[in-house]
C-alpha cells in the first residue's frame, strides 16, 4: 500500500484557482475523504493525484515518490469515475480484463494468467455470474461493481473513486457504502473517495478534508468535524440539519443562574444550577455561557459572535418554564424523520431547527419553549468565522 502527500499544490484555469495551495497527508492504508459543494476543486485534486491533471505548483508524492513527471499508468493508482466509465462493447470479462491486457508485457502475464485474476476478483466482488454480459445488461450497482473490479485487478496502490455511488438509487446507495468499506477494510488499500454528500464521507471515512473555494478548511476525523468544526463553513457542512448558527455579542452580567429542568430536558442534560457572568445577548433573547467558556471568550477579545448549537442540543418543550436558558419560540415547520422530530422555530428574529422531546404535539403557529444546554454552545468570531472555543 502507499502513503499520499501534497505540498501546497495549486490549479489554475485561467483566472480560476480551481486547487488553491492544498496540503495533504494521507496515511497508508486510510479511508480519506474530499468532501465539499460542487466546485470546491476536490475532484480537480482527486485528478492531479492520478496524474490526470497537472499541478501548477507545488508536489505530489506516492509512497515517498515525486510524481509530478510520472505518467498516469506508471503511478500505480486505479480510479473509478461517476460514470464508470464502461466500455459499451465490451463483455463484463473484457472490462475488467482490459488494464491487465495493456499491461501484459510489462507483467508477464499469459491469458490464462488473465482469466484467473479477472475470476478471483469477480468472485469477490460477487460478479461472476455476469462475466458473458455486456455493460447495457446489468443494473446500476452491477455496474459501479464492474468499474470497481477494474480498477482492483492490477492491485494498485492507491484506489481513487470519484463519487462512484451518486448514480445509484437511495436504498443502494445505502448498501454500496458498506460494501465499499469492507472491501476498502479487507483489502487495506490506500483510499481516496471524492464526494458531496456529507453523510456518505462521515459513514466510510477514517479521516475527512473538508473543501471550499478551492482550499481545505479542515482536516480530521468525523467526530472531530462534527463536534468541533473549525469554521462557520464547516459547521453548517457537516451534519444534518446543520448546526444554527445566531448572531450574538459577548455581554458581562451581574450574575445569573442557569438551570434546565429535568423534566424539560427529560434528563438529558442532567441537573443543578451553575453560575455565571457571561451571557451571549441576541436578537430577541439572551443565552447564558457556561463559566469556563465565558471566561475564555472575554480572554478572546472577540464580542460580535455566532453562537453555534446543533439541533439535537436544542430541545422543543409546551411546557411553560420561567428559566434562564429557556426561551420562547413559534412552531414554523414540523419534519418527522421517523427516528425523530425536527422542528424549525422562530426565535427572536433566528430560525432553528430543533429537536422535539418526548410525545409533545405542534403545528405550525404553536408557541413552544426551546431549551438550550449552555454546555454545548460552540462560539464562532463573526468577522473571521473561525472558531473561538
Amino acid at each position: 500500500m502507499a502513503r499520499v502527500k501534497l505540498v501546497n499544490v495549486v490549479k489554475r484555469y485561467g483566472r480560476v484557482v480551481a486547487v488553491d495551495h492544498v496540503s495533504l497527508d494521507i496515511r497508508d492504508g486510510e479511508f480519506f475523504a474530499l468532501l465539499g459543494p460542487s466546485g470546491c476543486g476536490k475532484t480537480t485534486t482527486l485528478r492531479i493525484i492520478a496524474g490526470l491533471e497537472t499541478p501548477d505548483e507545488g508536489e505530489v508524492y506516492i509512497d515517498d515518490r515525486l510524481v509530478n513527471d510520472v505518467h498516469p499508468k506508471d503511478r500505480d493508482v486505479a480510479m473509478v469515475f461517476q460514470n464508470y466509465a464502461l466500455y459499451p462493447h465490451m463483455t463484463v470479462f473484457d472490462n475488467i480484463a482490459f488494464p491487465l491486457r495493456a499491461r501484459r508485457k510489462s507483467m508477464g502475464l499469459t491469458e490464462e494468467d488473465i482469466r484467473g485474476i479477472v475470476v478471483s476478483v469477480a468472485d469477490f466482488l460477487g460478479i461472476r455470474e455476469h462475466l458473458d454480459k455486456y455493460p447495457s445488461q446489468l443494473s446500476g450497482g452491477q455496474q459501479q461493481r464492474v468499474a470497481l473490479a477494474r480498477a482492483l485487478v492490477r492491485k494498485p496502490k492507491v484506489w481513487l473513486l470519484d463519487e462512484p455511488l451518486s448514480n445509484l438509487d437511495a436504498k443502494l446507495r445505502v448498501a454500496m457504502r458498506t460494501e465499499l468499506k469492507k472491501i476498502q477494510m479487507k483489502l487495506g488499500i490506500t483510499t481516496i473517495y471524492v464526494t458531496h454528500d456529507q453523510v456518505e464521507a462521515m459513514s466510510m471515512a477514517d479521516r475527512i478534508a473538508v473543501m471550499n473555494a478551492g482550499r481545505v478548511l479542515q482536516v480530521g476525523s468525523p467526530s472531530e468535524l462534527y463536534n468541533k468544526p473549525a469554521d462557520t463553513f464547516v459547521a453548517t457542512f457537516i451534519g444534518s440539519p446543520p448546526m444554527n448558527l445566531l448572531p450574538c455579542t459577548l455581554a458581562e452580567t451581574s450574575g445569573v443562574e442557569y438551570n434546565v429542568p429535568e423534566e424539560i430536558s427529560g434528563g438529558l442534560m442532567g441537573s443543578g444550577r451553575v453560575k455565571t457572568t457571561f451571557q451571549l445577548s441576541c436578537p430577541g433573547f439572551t443565552l447564558p455561557l457556561d463559566p469556563d467558556l465565558g471566561s475564555k471568550l472575554a480572554r478572546s477579545g472577540a464580542s460580535e459572535v455566532y453562537a453555534g448549537i446543533r439541533p439535537e442540543h436544542l430541545f422543543v418543550s409546551g411546557k411553560r418554564v420561567r428559566e434562564v436558558g429557556v426561551v420562547e419560540g413559534t412552531i414554523e415547520v414540523i419534519e418527522n424523520l421517523g427516528s425523530e422530530v425536527i422542528a424549525t422555530a422562530r426565535l427572536g428574529d433566528e430560525l432553528v431547527k430543533a429537536r422535539i422531546l418526548g410525545e409533545a404535539r405542534f403545528k405550525p403557529g404553536d408557541k413552544a419553549y426551546l431549551v438550550l444546554d449552555p454546555r454545548r454552545i460552540l462560539v464562532f468570531d463573526k468577522k473571521t468565522g473561525r472558531l473561538i472555543i
